[in-house]
């Protein structure tokens, strides 16, 4: 036994993390079969900059679940990946390294980023070859910095099993995931109207909007009934999408427009006649109560002009500029079609914002605008990630059907342990909402290619009905580089040639594989075998729509199952004013910072005290908490190590009593830790430990430091609490427990087993409450020796302890140890029905209750 004279909390993330990596503490042994195994569908934190506090919750709730279930016997597969790929690490490059990517350009094998002039501080255009070397060297150097954190952490990943969703083993398997779909019919391609961002130019999913409030402003405007027998008013937000105007509708059972339904009115400017309809959708609440249907302005728009089978006339571009007018073509119909084009030319290349305040005075000196525009405040949908509002455009897309699915996944909802599990309401909720099927493409770089070509015609012209796809054994390609069977690469965009297809998967396509990624479906049939379908899935709630949702869908349709059993679903991390932390909002908390000042188990103690599915405030003073925690176990293993008695059994009352409460402590905190309630189980340790340390090391020390039987059973129970509790604390604690283990056991305790009620000896007649009553005593003593402002130390002349009989017996069982730890001189035990401790400290007796 090597126990240190000054042990400390510094330098221990250091040395127990080389020695954890230098033994293999956390290696994966493969060879166990499934029912041996507790896989973990580890989330893979997007590489774009820093992590915060947030991500060291999250993570630190997972593997608390890992260092528990690998204490409770289980082979825990840990893995650890970047979702490197995406959106989100193209707009880093871009501010990196000010470039923007232009797939146009000849790659440059010589390129010198840093040599790179830069006229105005404009991005400089590269190619797409050089764009994705630049991302792949930034993503990994965000990675190494990364991993350096989670290390640090105390994260008990295996880091022999580290993927990346832009790896080679992550394109394949998303490649042979999107040939399997489009084998089997569920991936397609088509022109749809679809969700836009005008600044990434990327289409982007349903799960990938949120609600946003703005400011904005309703106009009245008035539109001719064709029939000469008057107006209709509507109110728009919109007006710049009169041009793009297909229809009016209204509620069917609203009786102000059922005279009207069935006839046809003009637009405003555009003199198109479009028909009057009827729809359920519409609200005769909104505005007039009656609305333009446009092509498009919202999905509500995309939904009648299904339902009603109404032509397009889609005014905005790609960049979210307006369009040149075509009023006069076929579908184009107009009763002034010059006129319309010239109104349209004063709108053409103009931005939304833009556009809508030139329509506006155009409308006004037309006499259609109804009054003035009023002021309101409303809900606009963006791309998660976008500053612009979404426009709705109509673009060739792959999709994934999913809508078919929709009551199969709500069911496969059901076969999954949601923790908390009211989680697996939101989920339900989001399935039963959705409203279309899964957009899968994007129009970026940075990301895993579709694996297809198209033939082109005589004329150059694609065939995209009928793509060339990629032999699964020739996967990870690049359509931009390879060559499709049967060609040459002469014939890449050549008449009769071939040309590949320009878009990459969204990051969610892969990242809904990475239980087939981590795990390795079709590249190691074996481990995937032990592993799927794995155990737990950890994340935020906030990717329920996405992350999860699309998890769940590619294990049905491809597997016929639920990727993973359990979800564990964390809250969000607020800073100290309770407001959610982000970057733009230059609230967000470094944790290295943190680390330094308190420890990573102090923060690990923070983040441990949150529990699963609620939202939780950067607390510094639980962090402090945290700390005084980690160094108590520090200093109060060593006094127990201390005694030099030869343990024995634990004989004496009070010790067993101690040893009984112990085990019914960690009875609880067994169970809460099954339950997924980490929170609970490490209140109930923390609790016992307090106790432990404040008063029942206080009752017995005097009794430890002496000889014989009565020293041995305080000795022994006194190592056998410090090693249970030790093993308890381990999932949170990582680094102070290893280091007190190491002082007089062998081996890793993370490796040991999780203490079992059975090693703390049990009796019929053990009983808990001598503990309790016995400690409420002594608590009683001290406080007025406290409120008095003398020394603990001042005897107690006399104590008079009145309370039910069954206490006074208890009290009687460790009178001795209670008198030396209070140093009482008299203590007399009177029946009462109410317990009361009276003390005399030379002044006269003092009631405490």
């Amino acid at each position: 036994m090597q126990v240190p004279e000054k042990p400390s909390l510094d330098g221990l993330e250091a040395k127990w993390g080389e020695w954890w990596e230098a033994s293999g503490t956390y290696r994966f042994d493969r060879t166990k079969t499934r029912d041996q195994i507790y896989a973990i569908d580890t989330p893979p934190p997007t590489v774009s900059g820093e992590l915060h506090l947030g991500h060291v919750e999250s993570y630190t709730h997972t593997d608390l679940m890992a260092r528990f279930k690998r204490m409770r016997g289980f082979e825990v597969f840990y893995p650890i990946g970047w979702d490197d790929n995406g959106l989100p690490t193209e707009r880093r490059v871009q501010n990196y390294f000010g470039v923007r990517c232009d797939p146009t350009l000849p790659y440059d094998p010589d390129l010198d980023v840093t040599a790179l002039e830069r006229p105005s501080d404009h991005p400089v255009p590269v190619s797409r070859g050089n764009f994705i070397e630049l991302c792949e060297r930034l993503t990994a150097e965000d990675e190494k910095s990364f991993e350096d954190l989670f290390r640090r952490l105390g994260a008990s990943v295996d880091w022999t099993y580290v993927y990346t969703t832009i790896g080679e083993r992550a394109r394949r398997i998303s490649q042979i995931g999107f040939l399997r779909m489009l084998a089997a019919g569920l991936a397609y391609k088509a022109e749809a109207p679809t969700l836009w961002d005008v600044d990434f130019r990327s289409a982007v999913a349903q799960a990938e909007i949120e609600d946003r409030e703005m400011d904005g402003l309703y106009h009245r405007v008035a539109f001719d009934r064709e029939d000469g027998s008057g107006t209709i008013e509507i109110e728009t937000s919109r007006p710049e999408l009169i041009p793009a105007c297909v229809a009016l509708v209204a509620h069917p059972d609203d009786e102000r427009y059922a005279p009207v339904v069935g006839s046809t009115v003009l637009t405003p400017l555009f003199r198109v006649p479009v028909p009057v309809v009827a729809h359920e959708l519409a609200d005769p609440e909104k505005g007039t109560g009656i609305a333009m249907i446009c092509t498009f302005g919202d999905i509500t728009d995309v939904t009648w002009w299904r339902e009603l089978c109404l032509p397009a006339r889609v005014v905005v571009r790609r960049d979210g500029t307006l369009a040149p007018g075509r009023f006069g073509e076929p579908g184009w119909e107009s009763r002034d079609p010059a006129a319309a084009n010239a109104t349209m030319a004063e709108l053409t290349g103009k931005a939304s914002k833009q556009a809508r305040r030139r329509i506006t005075e155009l409308l006004r000196e037309a006499g259609a605008l109804v009054g003035e525009p009023e002021p309101v405040r409303h809900v606009v949908k963006f791309f998660e990630k976008g500053d612009r509002p979404l426009e709705v455009i109509s673009s060739r897309q792959w999709f994934v059907q999913t809508l078919r699915f929709k009551e199969a996944l709500v069911e496969r909802g059901h076969e999954i342990a949601w923790h908390p599990a009211f989680m697996g309401g939101r989920f339900t909720s989001w399935v039963e909402g959705l409203n279309q099927d899964w957009a899968i493409s994007r129009q970026r770089y940075f990301g895993v290619p579709f694996p297809v070509w198209y033939p082109l015609d005589a004329d150059g012209e694609p065939g995209l009905d009928d793509p060339i796809p990629a032999d699964e054994a020739a996967l990870p390609i690049d359509p931009q580089v390879d060559v499709p069977p049967g060609f040459t690469p002469e014939q890449r965009d050549a008449p009769n040639g071939f040309t590949g297809d320009p878009d990459i998967m969204d990051t969610w396509a892969t990242s809904s594989l990475t239980p087939q990624i981590a795990g390795g479906w079709e590249v190691d049939p074996d481990l995937f075998a032990r592993l799927f379908p794995m155990d737990l899935r950890p994340q935020g709630h906030d990717i329920i729509r996405t992350w999860l949702f699309y998890t769940v869908l590619r294990a049905h349709v491809e597997h016929d199952s639920v990727p993973f059993t359990n979800a564990a679903i964390s809250g969000f991390i607020l800073d100290p004013d309770r407001k959610k932390m982000s970057k733009s909002k230059g609230n967000v908390v470094v944790p290295t910072e943190v680390f330094e000042r308190h420890s990573s188990d102090a923060v690990r103690y923070w983040a441990a005290s949150a529990r699963l599915g609620y939202d939780a405030a950067i607390d510094e003073q639980q962090i402090k908490v945290g700390r005084r925690l980690a160094i108590k176990i520090l200093n109060a293993s060593r006094f127990v190590l201390s005694f030099e008695a030869e343990p024995g059994e634990p004989t004496e009352q009070l010790d067993r009593a101690m040893l009984a409460t112990l085990r019914g402590v960690l009875h609880e905190a067994t169970a809460a830790f099954e339950d997924y309630e980490h929170a609970r189980a490490l209140d109930l340790l923390e609790r016992f430990f307090w106790s432990f340390t404040d008063f029942y090391l206080e009752l017995v020390k005097q009794r430890a430091y002496g000889d014989g039987a009565r020293a041995a059973s305080a000795v022994a129970a006194l190592r056998r609490a410090l090693d249970v509790q030790l093993r308890a604390f381990a999932p949170f604690l990582p680094y102070v427990t290893e280091e007190v283990w190491s002082w007089w056991r062998e081996g890793s305790i993370h490796r040991n087993t999780w203490p079992q009620a059975e090693e703390l000896a049990a009796a019929d007649d053990d009983d808990p409450e001598v503990f309790a009553v016995t400690a409420w005593v002594l608590r009683e003593v001290r406080k007025e020796k406290a409120l008095a402002k003398v020394s603990l130390k001042v005897p107690a002349v006399r104590v008079v302890v009145r309370a039910p009989r069954e206490d006074l017996g208890r009290i009687e069982l460790a009178r001795s140890d209670l008198c030396e730890a209070g140093a009482i001189e008299s203590l007399e035990l009177v029946e009462a029905g109410d317990r009361i401790v009276e003390v005399e400290l030379g002044g006269g007796l003092s009631e405490a209750g």
